[in-house]
């Protein structure tokens, strides 16, 4: 007999706590939620949980919703007293005021996930360490280079290059001048050839700048 009038009290008690909570808290719980916020502070089991819920729903003392195959409770609003115009008042105040709170939130979240897309496709730690090491050894390799270079002895002087210059000019110049008259040769023969340029070209065994891929130098 006592452990019965213990198991009642436990059960009677689980159902004062949930429905205190419930009333409190205005809002819709599932039994896990329930259980999960209450069962540090007071103890309460699961299945103890899930019955005093279905008791209390079945006493019409809060309301019960099923979604599926969860159910969902909440504190019957016409047991809750009704709010004065001054408090319906202060929660609009209050829902204003946390509505601004969740909107610079969302835009402080913004700018973090920005923030965040930004560091993900930038170089890490390790891999800017990496190029580092690797731009030195280029920057060494061209400081060796360039000391071999000043400390040669065979440099052009501004003479030897000037008449080379004016060599290739006059090169250039000279190939224009030829090309220009073979072709304008060529032309002329070709006006009574009975067969096609490239035809002349292989019987006669003319090769052109072309087929080598050689190209003039722009004249200067």
């Amino acid at each position: 007999m006592s452990k019965g009038r213990d198991g009642a009290g436990a059960g009677g008690g689980a159902a004062a706590v949930l429905l205190r909570y419930l009333r409190e808290q205005n809002r819709p719980y599932s039994a896990q939620d329930a259980f999960s916020n209450l069962q540090r502070e007071h103890g309460l089991g699961k299945a103890a949980v899930v019955k005093a819920l279905e008791q209390l729903a079945q006493q019409g003392r809060v309301r019960e919703k099923v979604y599926g195959k969860q159910k969902i409770y909440f504190a019957d609003q016409e047991q809750l007293p009704a709010a004065s115009d001054a408090e319906l008042r202060g929660l609009d105040a209050q829902i204003a005021a946390l509505s601004g709170q969740v909107q610079a939130l969302q835009q402080s979240c913004r700018q973090m996930e920005a923030e965040l897309k930004d560091l993900s496709s930038s170089m890490t730690t390790s891999e800017v360490a990496k190029e580092i090491k690797e731009l030195k050894k280029d920057c060494e390799s061209y400081t060796e280079k360039l000391e071999r270079m000043k400390s040669a002895t065979n440099h052009v002087t501004p003479e030897e290059k000037e008449k080379v210059c004016s060599e290739q000019k006059l090169y250039c110049r000279e190939w224009r001048r030829r090309k220009r008259m073979a072709t304008e040769l060529l032309d002329a023969i070709l006006e009574g050839y009975p067969k096609s340029k490239k035809q002349f070209f292989e019987e006669v065994g003319i090769e052109t700048d072309e087929e080598h891929n050689v190209v003039l130098p722009a004249a200067v």
